[in-house]
Order: structure tokens, then C-alpha cells, then sequence
């Protein structure tokens, strides 16, 4: 907790002397322009806001969430070392193409779990069973009750339904 506040400290300082420098919003070369000094405002401005919560209700508020931005701050080493901020730039630039590419393997995959939900939908929840005993057939195989298609049932056994299914009903294609 006291290394919470000193770290804190430091960090405002920097903030407050970079706005001091810079200016805050209206010059054209001014400290909120910038894209990483509007990050490193808003990871200071959420650290006090959660620090100043905690102090003031001690119980009544909860400030958890606003301490889940603390992993924000490595972050600020950005805004000091340019080619980190060429690396980052260029990774973000990267991840628009990365999104693009995904939706597509999302789709064509929502694509073919809906082919398979309409042929194979409640297929495999037939198995054989024996005639005399209704006990199932050991390994369990999945068969088809109309005969033409699908695994056969040997003599003395008859394909029929309430199985959950092959891996105790994790393997399906009921539903997406």
C-alpha cells in the first residue's frame, strides 16, 4: 500500500510538470493531444480517483474495479521510449487485418456447424442394445435405427435411442 502511494506521487508529479510544459488542451503542441500523455493522464486520473475512494469509505466502496486499470500502467513506459511506441503503433496497425481474418474463419465455421446440425442433428443418440437384456453393446457405437445408413447392429442386438451419446454426450450435433 505505501509503495501504492509513492508510485502515485511520482507519477503525478510527471503528469502535472509535462502539463505545466506542454500546456493541457488548447495549444497545438499541448499535453492531452498526444495520444500516449491522454493515456498516462487517464491511468493517473483512475489511480487517484481509486486511492481517494479507498481513503474517504474505507467499506462502503468498492474499488476493485478501478484498481483492474492498474495493469495499465507498464503502458506508460510507452509514451517515453519512441520505438516502443513504433512497435505498439505497429502491432495495432496489424490486429484490423488479424479481426478481418477471424470473422472470416468465424463465419465459414458458423457456416459449417450449421450443415452439420442439419444432417447429423439427434444422430448420434442411437446405439445397439441387446434383444433379450437391454444392456448396450460395449464400446458404444452410434447407429442409425431405419437400417440403410450409418453402422449396422449385429444379430440379437437392436439400434434404438436414449443414449446420451458418444463422450458422455459431449460429442453431438444438436445445437451450436
Amino acid at each position: 500500500e505505501k509503495v501504492e502511494w509513492i508510485f502515485m506521487v511520482i507519477f503525478t508529479g510527471e503528469c502535472f510538470m509535462k502539463i505545466i510544459a506542454y500546456g493541457f488542451l488548447f495549444h497545438p503542441g499541448a499535453y492531452l493531444r498526444n495520444t500516449w500523455n491522454s493515456l498516462d493522464f487517464t491511468i493517473v486520473t483512475i489511480g487517484i480517483a481509486s486511492q481517494a475512494l479507498q481513503y474517504i469509505s474505507k467499506d462502503a466502496f468498492d474499488v476493485k474495479a478501478l484498481r483492474a486499470f492498474r495493469v495499465l500502467r507498464p503502458l506508460r513506459l510507452v509514451s517515453g521510449v519512441p520505438s516502443l511506441q513504433i512497435v505498439l503503433n505497429s502491432i495495432l496497425k496489424a490486429m484490423v487485418p488479424l479481426f478481418h481474418i477471424a470473422f472470416l474463419v468465424l463465419f465459414v465455421i458458423i457456416i459449417y456447424a450449421i450443415i452439420g446440425l442439419e444432417l447429423f442433428s439427434g444422430a448420434l443418440h442411437e446405439t445397439c442394445f441387446k434383444n433379450d437384456t437391454d444392456e448396450m453393446i460395449d464400446p458404444q457405437i452410434p447407429c442409425n435405427s431405419d437400417g440403410e445408413t450409418g453402422y449396422k447392429c449385429d444379430d440379437g442386438y437392436i439400434c434404438r435411442g436414449h443414449w446420451e451419446g458418444p463422450n458422455d454426450g459431449i460429442t453431438n450435433f444438436d445445437n451450436i
